[in-house]
């Protein structure tokens, strides 16, 4: 599962990046007025890139104390800042390439939706993965 997680991340990376030069996006303007899709979509690239990092199943509880291991939490948190840097490179980077483009430019406000995605989906792995556990 982790394995297509991964290259789910490099195909939906691919597409952002694909996408930016695309007519798609004209056509989407009038859908998006003040950019918020880019919350669910660096919200859906952090998902996919904790999926690859995380393996199911990483809380153990440990049978003396019915707690969840305190190493394998960090090591969770650990893989869950890693996903969420990865995701925030992946938009700076993006709005590095949108300057570039003639139909398009870099927004501060686009890179702060990508962060509000990118915040609300670690968050709901966290709160989720509590509660499962």
């Amino acid at each position: 599962m982790r394995l297509i997680c991964a290259f789910l991340s490099i195909a939906y990376i691919a597409v952002i990046f694909l996408w930016a030069d695309s007519p798609v996006v004209s056509d989407l303007a009038p859908f998006n007025p003040y950019s918020l899709l880019h919350i669910p979509l660096y919200g859906i690239l952090t998902m996919l890139l904790t999926f690859s990092f995380i393996p199911f199943k990483l809380k153990r509880k440990d049978p003396m104390t019915q707690s969840p291991n305190n190493s394998m939490t960090q090591l969770m948190h650990v893989r869950l800042f890693i996903s969420g840097t990865i995701a925030l490179i992946v938009g700076i980077a993006d709005e590095i390439n949108q300057s570039f483009i003639p139909i398009r430019d870099a927004s501060i406000t686009d890179l702060l939706l990508d962060g509000v995605g990118i915040i609300l989906t670690l968050f709901l792995i966290v709160q989720l993965s509590d509660r499962i556990t």
